[in-house]
């Protein structure tokens, strides 16, 4: 078992320890927060060692898990396949994740569109939104949202996050005669 089994060891979110006046976890979306660590084991297929900078997501894994399985994926599955990216492929699969909050109607609700360099926040009811610079701003210290040197970043942002939310198919459920 021990030399054909995949194992993932990672967490559901990180932790804020005062960054942004922060502690615990919590509905913001900062870096400290959705970026975490993973550890994978699969030998003959991840080499020890390996390690990714690429963007994944943890809707990810059942679409790996499947195909690392040799099972087919239903269409249906929102995940990509991240085999290839955990096996060494720095390519990456995915050029964007999209991360999302609203546990219950007396929480903040915001979603999140987060790509190699750009970070986007829309909060729902609200004009206002984050932009955040991840290159040149790592800290996330500068909301670049209604700064001019980011207008035409902003539009384009927001335009990818538009498709991205078309492309995320909610899962459907069965019909049943006569219903």
């Amino acid at each position: 078992i021990a030399e054909n089994t995949l194992v993932v060891y990672s967490t559901d979110h990180g932790h804020f320890l005062g960054q942004h006046g922060l502690i615990a976890k919590g509905a913001f979306h900062y870096e400290d927060m959705l970026r975490i660590p993973m550890l994978a084991r699969y030998p003959g297929v991840i080499p020890a060692g390996v390690r990714s900078e690429t963007l994944q997501c943890q809707v990810d894994w059942p679409v790996t898990f499947l195909s690392a399985a040799g099972i087919p994926v239903p269409g249906l599955m929102q995940g990509v396949d991240q085999l290839a990216v955990w096996g060494g492929d720095e390519r990456g699969a995915r050029d964007h994740v999209l991360v999302e909050n609203r546990h219950n109607p007396t929480t903040v609700h915001l979603r999140t569109l987060v790509t190699e360099r750009f970070k986007i926040t829309v909060y729902r009811d609200a004009a206002y939104g984050e932009l955040f610079d991840l290159e040149r701003d790592p800290e996330e210290l500068h909301n670049g949202w209604d700064d001019p040197a980011y207008a035409e970043v902003k539009g384009e942002l927001l335009l990818h996050f538009v498709q991205a939310e078309i492309q995320r198919e909610p899962t459907r459920m069965p019909r049943i005669a006569g219903a």
